[in-house]
């Protein structure tokens, strides 16, 4: 499978990047499956792939994970020439068919029932929900909202990513990271998280610590916000962790 980055841009759009989204290809030929739908994502989706043609998943709602939904819409229901053919797989918490339809909608108050374009499931705590190609395994993490990690398996050959969505360092996250090849974890806080808000995100060495417990061959660092060093975040990771690691930027690429 591969990995591409469609933004990496912690808690909003940045110069550089989208907000969080991520984009699974599978090798078998079918169609892939984005991860999150941040701010701005829409401008470089469609230069990956064709949002016509995807499913997707969300780790939790918060508006820098999930905003360019509507625009996706938008794409799937009305483009002359690119608009889907058949309805694709939508998995996020249990809210998400009226938050995501309130976001949609025309009027304020009304919900866009979305299930036209999409058969919209939610997540189960440790329920194996599988999309296109891939089976995901959702285990909650620490955020102010309902948000799952989501440990990715390809059915064909058994490649296996695990993102960590938005958390603190916990350890369930540890544990759905084993056996993982490659882990894309959140690194909001930089060099570290002395003094940082509570119960909402971690810092390199923590992304770090993580994947060494998990014993994961590599981190990508992701959703460092514009205001943070982004190669500092990397070199107090590298105190924690031996293994390759490297920073999410739009349109880099990952082959399993």
């Amino acid at each position: 499978m591969r990995l591409t980055i469609i933004g990496s841009s912690g808690s909003l759009a940045g110069p550089q990047s989208p907000a969080s989204s991520y984009l699974l290809t599978p090798d078998d030929g079918s169609d892939p499956v984005i991860m999150d739908l941040g701010p701005g994502a829409m401008g470089v989706l469609p230069q990956v792939t064709d949002p016509g043609r995807a499913h997707i998943v969300f780790t939790h709602l918060h508006a820098d994970h999930c905003l360019d939904f509507p625009s996706l819409l938008v794409w799937r229901r009305f483009h002359p020439q690119l608009a889907a053919k058949s309805k694709h797989t939508f998995v996020g918490p249990d809210f998400s068919a009226k938050h995501l339809g309130l976001a949609s909608a025309d009027a304020p108050g009304d919900v866009d029932d979305f299930s036209d374009s999409f058969v919209i499931h939610s997540w189960r705590e440790g329920v194996v929900q599988s999309v296109g190609a891939f089976d995901f395994t959702p285990v909650r993490v620490i955020h102010p909202t309902e948000t799952y990690a989501l440990r990715a398996v390809e059915r064909g050959t058994g490649h296996t990513l695990v993102f960590s969505a938005d958390t603190v360092y916990c350890d369930q996250l540890v544990d759905l990271a084993k056996g993982a090849h490659t882990l894309l974890c959140e690194a909001s806080w930089g060099v570290s998280s002395e003094d940082a808000a509570p119960d909402m995100h971690m810092s390199g060495p923590e992304a770090a610590m993580t994947a060494t417990r998990a014993g994961v061959k590599r981190l990508i660092l992701t959703h460092i916000p514009p205001w943070i060093d982004a190669l500092a975040t990397v070199g107090a990771a590298h105190d924690h962790f031996s293994g390759e690691i490297d920073v999410a930027t739009p349109k880099k690429t990952y082959e399993f």
